[in-house]
């Protein structure tokens, strides 16, 4: 079973932000099936909700743990899609199935390591286990991808510090201006960057 939706978000304040085409894939064996209710790609859709400015389409997927699943749809909302950034959510520890940063890997074109390096900081404030995360964030075309933690606890733990790059990346790679709700994330641009 394939769970495939769009969501349409207005923006909340006045921005110069522009449209922005974001994605969600959540990676589960089980969520994908029906067996349980995803809760990670509600988690990302909450925080884009609450803390992008500008108006945003959310193309979201819930595919199982396999590598080719994992990758087409990386590959169909980056470049049929024209995604601007694409977060998933689930299967980047170190079980025999998680292999979300395999398939993220396969796609990029090239690896930023710091966004890995950075949320295994964060998560480890909180579990020691952080170190078994192995998440990876890379660009693909004018596409960033990166991988968050399964769990809503962990995801909003690490997407409100991760997405203060965010925007400035999207910049820096051609993509659309992204504006924030600064008292949700306030998102760091380099003065000369800054359109308000």
């Amino acid at each position: 079973m394939l769970v495939d939706s769009i969501t349409h978000i207005d923006g909340n304040s006045d921005t110069c932000g522009e449209i922005c085409s974001i994605g969600i894939v959540t990676v589960s064996d089980r969520a994908s099936t029906g067996e349980y209710q995803d809760e990670g790609g509600p988690a990302i859709l909450e925080f884009l909700k609450e803390g992008v400015a500008s108006p945003v389409k959310v193309h979201y997927v819930c595919v199982p743990d396999e590598l080719s699943q994992i990758s087409a749809q990386l590959i169909q909302m980056s470049d049929k899609h024209g995604c601007s950034v694409i977060v998933t959510t689930g299967g980047t520890g170190p079980a025999t199935r998680d292999v979300t940063p395999e398939a993220t890997t396969a796609v990029c074109d090239q690896i930023l390591p710091g966004f890995g390096e950075q949320m295994r900081a964060v998560s480890l404030r909180y579990v020691p286990t952080a170190i078994l995360s192995r998440q990876v964030g890379g660009i693909r075309g004018k596409c960033l991808i990166f991988n968050l933690p399964g769990r809503p606890k962990a995801i909003r733990e690490t997407i409100d510090e991760i997405w203060k790059a965010v925007p400035y990346c999207v910049d820096l790679i051609g993509g659309p201006y992204i504006d924030m709700v600064d008292s949700i994330c306030d998102a760091f641009r380099p003065k000369n960057a800054r359109r308000r």
